[in-house]
């Protein structure tokens, strides 16, 4: 995209995001490099206001907050040549109508997987604890627990299931390396000498399930996956084994989930539902073996600079005429998140 001019970039993203995402010396660089009106920013492609700015847009700065990126979208912006999402993945946003056109898209999704990854360790390393189980007695009792009740728990030698080398996956795989697990991997995509490189043991589904401890969900939502652990599959997990999902809660067939912990036979660790949110009268929020958090492992407060860091280099890599780091192209999201 290399020009004399700089590109007409707009906003497209609910604006609350705005400071957050490009304080003010990132806000500086990209106006920089950028004709761009921060003041301006999109929510709707179809409001009769945003007929002129998407008139002339070159870049789209999409966000948390955009709307699809549809047919109605390419009438109304004619010149467009790129989109630069500064958040996750843009599996839901990218219809076929842009790739269709050659549009450049580009994500911050490699670095919304950085705190994914680092909340799943730290659910990984408070599981094997046992801390929550411990947490609910401590309230009741105000003792210390006995050893029989703690002959359980430890980090050493724990099983770790991962389901899903995405980019949250991948990381994860990366931040388990120094401790004393033994990691297992599940993706149809991933060779067994490939698992071996990322430090994990690659097996079927099933047999992730029946010998893990601890399964950690990092597939994509894809039809593919819709409901992968299903009521036969969670039956498969050794009594008192600990789910985590901070991928999405479509991946997990709820009733069945909601009756193995109703049961009291697992574990879980909820970062995502379905419904989300969950509704007030679920019985999950009232079990002590469900820890349960509102959606809050993808990036939040100062970790979305980070974010919008990787839209201003990806910005001044196009102006220069360099390829973006962090292309999407569609064939990649049938396999990574």
């Amino acid at each position: 995209m290399p020009s004399s001019r700089p590109p007409v970039t707009v906003f497209a993203m609910d604006p609350v995001h705005l400071p957050l995402l490009f304080p003010a010396p990132l806000m500086a660089r990209l106006t920089g490099v950028a004709d761009l009106d921060p003041a301006v920013v999109v929510r709707d492609f179809a409001d009769p206001a945003a007929a002129g700015p998407l008139a002339r847009a070159e870049v789209l700065v999409t966000g948390w907050g955009c709307p699809p990126l549809d047919d109605g979208l390419l009438v109304a912006a004619p010149r467009l040549r790129a989109v630069l999402h500064a958040a996750g993945s843009v599996r839901s946003l990218v219809g076929d109508a842009l790739w269709k056109r050659g549009v450049t898209v580009s994500s911050a999704v490699t670095a919304n997987a950085v705190p994914v990854a680092e909340y799943t360790l730290a659910m990984i390393l408070l599981a094997g604890k046992d801390a929550f189980t411990h947490r609910e007695r401590y309230r009741v009792a105000h003792a210390y627990p006995s050893v029989a009740e703690t002959a359980g728990t430890g980090n050493v030698g724990r099983r770790i299931g991962v389901v899903g080398a995405s980019r949250v996956g991948r990381r994860l795989l990366e931040l388990l390396r120094p401790f004393d697990f033994t990691v297992l991997l599940h993706d149809p995509y991933v060779t067994p000498a490939e698992a071996a490189a990322l430090g994990a043991e690659s097996l079927p589904l099933d047999e992730l399930l029946r010998r893990s401890d601890i399964v950690t969900l990092h597939a994509p939502d894809i039809p593919q996956t819709y409901r992968m652990l299903d009521r036969r599959r969670l039956a498969l997990v050794r009594d008192g084994g600990v789910l985590i999902n901070t991928s999405r809660g479509a991946l997990v067939d709820p009733e069945a989930l909601t009756d193995e912990l109703v049961a009291g036979r697992l574990h879980a660790i909820l970062d995502v539902t379905e419904p989300e949110p969950l509704p007030a009268g679920s019985v999950l929020h009232r079990l002590p073996n469900v820890f349960l958090t509102p959606h809050i492992a993808g990036s939040q407060g100062n970790e979305l600079e980070r974010l919008g860091r990787i839209v201003v280099e990806e910005l001044e890599r196009l102006v220069a005429g360099l390829p973006p780091r962090h292309q999407v192209r569609h064939a990649d999201l049938a396999r990574v998140a």
